[in-house]
């Protein structure tokens, strides 16, 4: 760990609320201070973008079988598409980790916004599969560097010790997108053989989130106190929290500013490896299997017999479990050192998974589908904090990148093994593999991980 246990100090009850000779009050930043109206509009913002972003990630679960039949595709045509889009979701976490370590969160995740937008409008206009996997492939690539900037942001913009609630009630809202762009393509998709495109088109409303984000959103003050620019973030808290704030001790604390280089091979070094290894092992494995229950079951759906309709209704129910992950997640977040509620879900995904492999009938199917969700996505986002927590801010996103790349990466390979499986295994072969692949780093995390939850990011780094 940073410390040895027997030094260990906590930072922000070291720093916090102490006054200084200034007439403001030595602080470690968000820690212990009051979330604002003010300070919530920022959080409403991404809960926005995250809307938008999440109806051009879940929408093609939807629409794959629609444009199979429209386009006279197989299974293994929209593997390769869900390949393309995964690699490209790999390298937008890498760019954009890598960028906002450079250049501040609130530029990146702005351009972010703006590419994932237009290539969704591009998404609606294509005319072939070739057209329609590049415009995809740009919408991966924007989607993820806005995940990974907006995961980083919020950590770095919430007291330390409801961190966790933050990242879980902002995603909660976001991700209604998922069951509603479900519902909606099952209004919009059955109109005609074209009716998926008008989908792909509703995405230009990321504009909104775009515009609002120009003028509302603030710089990280992590991000500006690593910078040299500690004044401007003590004007970013104090226009928040309406509270005056010396980050002097703080700052002090902070590592300089290093090379895209050092940062790389920072988390290789000996002080992070440790933690960079059961992150990258236990991302490896469950960030592919998320992926299977939440991208693939409305066509393995159709493919296990199903009509297009009856899967894109029991799909669409289904996906009310990913909104409501995202809130169970902000309720055990910051419990157990965030590592044990990540234990916990992954080991719900994997029993759940082995009984939505084998059940049958509508009902069964819509409620653990529905838990199944859930209980993935509360696993997501508590790994999401916990990914953020475990480096500091001069490394935070481009490790964060790093480790969410490194997971989609193995996702876009995974994609064109699943209908291999399928086709061998049917469907309760692809979802016993989801819960071996969960079931694995559950042991390693458990035994190694670090303890994160309700501790400052500087004493945890």
């Amino acid at each position: 760990m940073a410390v040895e246990a027997h030094k260990k100090t906590d930072l922000s009850k070291e720093l916090l609320g102490t006054p200084a000779k200034n007439g403001k009050i030595i602080n470690n930043y968000f820690d212990g201070l009051e979330v604002t109206s003010t300070h919530k509009l920022l959080f409403y913002i991404i809960m926005l973008a995250y809307f938008f972003e999440q109806m051009d990630n879940w929408n093609f679960g939807f629409i794959a079988p629609a444009l199979m039949k429209s386009w006279h595709l197989d299974l293994a045509a929209v593997g390769k598409i869900n390949f393309a889009y995964f690699v490209a979701m790999t390298l937008g976490g890498l760019t954009g980790g890598i960028i906002s370590d450079f250049i501040g969160r609130r530029k990146t995740f702005l351009g972010a916004i703006l590419l994932f937008s237009v290539a969704s409008i591009a998404n609606g206009f294509a005319q072939s599969v070739e057209v329609f996997t590049i415009t995809r492939t740009l919408t991966g690539f924007g989607i993820f560097c806005m995940m990974v900037t907006s995961q980083v942001y919020i950590a770095e913009m919430s007291p330390g010790a409801t961190r966790g609630k933050w990242q879980s009630l902002t995603a909660s809202i976001g991700f209604l997108a998922a069951p509603l762009v479900g519902l909606l393509c099952r209004i919009v998709i059955p109109l005609s053989p074209e009716a998926w495109r008008y989908i792909f088109f509703l995405g230009g409303f990321g504009f909104i989130g775009f515009i609002m984000g120009l003028k509302y959103l603030k710089e990280s003050p992590r991000w500006l106190v690593t910078n040299g620019k500690r004044e401007s973030a003590e004007e970013v808290i104090e226009q928040l929290t309406n509270v005056k704030v010396d980050l002097t001790e703080a700052a002090s604390k902070v590592e300089p500013r290093v090379k895209t280089l050092d940062v790389l091979v920072g988390i290789f070094s000996p002080k992070y490896i440790k933690r960079t290894l059961i992150i990258l092992f236990f991302v490896l494995l469950t960030v592919p299997a998320g992926f299977v229950i939440t991208n693939w079951t409305p066509t393995l759906l159709n493919q296990r017999g199903l009509s297009v309709n009856d899967a894109l209704t029991a799909s669409s129910l289904l996906m009310f479990g990913v909104p409501a992950g995202c809130y169970l997640s902000s309720l055990i977040a910051d419990k157990g050192g965030r590592k044990i509620p990540m234990a916990v879900m992954a080991i719900s995904v994997a029993v759940l998974s082995v009984i939505f492999g084998q059940i049958k009938g509508f009902v069964p199917i819509v409620l653990c589908g529905f838990l199944m969700i859930a209980v993935n996505m509360a696993m997501n986002f508590i790994t999401f904090s916990y990914i953020a927590e475990n480096y500091p801010t001069k490394m935070r996103n481009t490790s964060t990148g790093i480790h969410n790349s490194v997971g989609r990466l193995a996702t876009s390979v995974l994609q064109l093994y699943i209908p291999v499986v399928f086709a061998q295994y049917k469907f309760t072969g692809v979802y016993n593999m989801v819960a071996i692949l969960v079931c694995i780093p559950v042991a390693v995390l458990l035994l190694w991980g670090l303890k994160t939850g309700g501790k400052s990011l500087e004493e945890i780094s």
